[in-house]
């Protein structure tokens, strides 16, 4: 069982930068590929990032390619994403969550934390 707590989400201008983490806890993190995905009020939860179990691969929707970086520090069960350059329709709540597969597929991911706000002003 993993459990996984966001945290770093807030309120920033367009064009700022914003760092979410998400810390995991419990058996086998290393072993699980991990992403990140949002949901905007009224929308359904979209992919946002996806990096597998050494790092080695990383994978982006295209809303967010060449602005947001996710990278993982398997020594201290950490995820991370790195969003520069952001948008108001980057305006959600972003989840981290952990699965076997490495996958752009939500129902792909079994683990998934309470959630973090993140609001880009205009």
């Amino acid at each position: 069982q993993v459990q996984l707590v966001e945290s770093g989400g807030g309120l920033v201008g367009a064009g700022d930068s914003l760092s979410l983490s998400c810390v995991a806890s419990g058996q086998s993190f290393s072993l699980y590929a991990m992403g990140w995905f949002r949901q905007a009020p009224g929308k359904e939860r979209e992919f946002v990032s996806a990096i597998n179990w050494s790092g080695s691969s990383t994978d982006y929707g295209d809303s967010v390619k060449g602005r947001f970086t996710i990278s993982r520090d398997k020594a201290k069960n950490m995820l991370y994403l790195q969003m520069n350059s952001l948008k108001p329709e980057d305006t959600a709540v972003y989840y981290c969550a952990a699965g076997i597969k490495f996958s752009r597929e939500e129902n792909e991911y079994g683990h998934w934390g309470q959630g973090t706000q993140v609001t880009v002003s205009s």
